[in-house]
């Protein structure tokens, strides 16, 4: 019996910080799946439509923002938007300014 007793003793002292570190893990994925997914909801409002395009990633609460914006004031009102976003530790701003482009039939040379 005291045998038995020892070896669930060992057992539980080897596994369970195992479990523990995997239920934080998924903890931390759904948290990050929140974040991403209450940031993405703020830069697709009307207000922000521009922002729609922008891509979103969140690992241990850092929002990483990526994609290509009009202007900098969008790229700036994206990061202001993330940041204020519950539960957001930090934020990378990796947007790129670029104009929207125009169709091929619009552009001079097609005339």
């Amino acid at each position: 019996m005291r045998l038995l007793l020892g070896a669930i003793v060992v057992l539980t002292l080897v596994s369970g910080p195992a479990l523990v570190a995997s239920a934080d893990s998924l903890g931390t994925k759904l948290d990050d799946t929140t974040i991403t997914t209450k940031v993405k909801a703020k830069l697709t409002t009307d207000s922000v439509k521009t922002l729609v395009k922008v891509h979103v990633d969140t690992q241990n609460g850092v929002v990483h923002l990526q994609g290509t914006v009009p202007s900098e004031a969008d790229k700036a009102e994206a990061e202001r938007l993330a940041r204020s976003t519950d539960g957001v530790k930090d934020v990378m701003n990796d947007l790129t300014i670029g104009g929207t482009t125009s169709s091929p039939s619009a552009s001079p040379a097609s005339k």
